[in-house]
């Protein structure tokens, strides 16, 4: 029975650690993302998407793609400005576990197994802008590659502020789509540098 109860006893702790260490880190994020309007303009861009290649119209669809561009240069810019905010983040702070699930306090005392946030986000910006400076590309090309651009940058903000396990629940409940299958449609570049950084799959 004793054993119970410490058992009941570190799960407590462990939960509230985990609670409060993830309520930091989403209020340091908001920080950053709240002078911004990227989230509105990933969903104007993914929905636009849907919009453009359900056209049956070409002269209505090429419309759709004209506006889209306007839309997917000010999510490059956007991107940009957040990835220069983030900088100001401490070492301390930009730490991300790379463990599966959350551990209290694991980028405090186990530094190494961390990846630092300041170049995942720098690394989503230069990704965004490779995709939009692919001139050989067709419009569905595009459109593919900056939909994985902008759902692996929206997994990272959730693993940063929760865990990647969580992150990878999050993507498939909204997306349908797994963490496999984002990376694997993400141009070159980002694949690789993202690997790198993340310690792999």
């Amino acid at each position: 029975m004793e054993l119970l109860y410490l058992l009941v006893a570190i799960a407590i702790v462990w939960r509230l650690a985990n609670r409060s260490s993830q309520q930091r880190r989403i209020a340091l994020l908001s920080q950053h993302l709240s002078p911004l309007r990227i989230e509105m303009l990933m969903s104007t861009v993914m929905d636009g998407y849907l919009r453009a290649l359900g056209e049956t119209d070409p002269q209505r669809q090429q419309q759709v793609w004209g506006v889209l561009e306007t839309a997917e240069a000010e999510i490059e810019t956007q991107l940009g400005r957040l990835a220069e905010s983030v900088r100001q983040m401490d070492e301390a702070q930009a730490r991300v576990s790379r463990l599966p699930i959350a551990v209290p306090v694991v980028d405090q005392w186990w530094p190494q197994v961390c990846f630092d946030m300041r170049e995942a986000l720098a690394l989503h910006a230069r990704g965004v802008a490779f995709v939009r400076a692919q001139q050989g590309w067709t419009n569905k090309e595009r459109a593919f590659a900056m939909t994985a651009e902008l759902m692996l940058f929206q997994h990272t903000c959730h693993w940063f502020c929760q865990s990647k396990l969580v992150a990878s629940a999050r993507l498939m409940a909204r997306h349908k789509t797994s963490f496999d299958q984002v990376l694997a449609a993400v141009s070159a570049p980002t694949r690789e540098a993202y690997l790198r950084l993340t310690g792999g799959r």
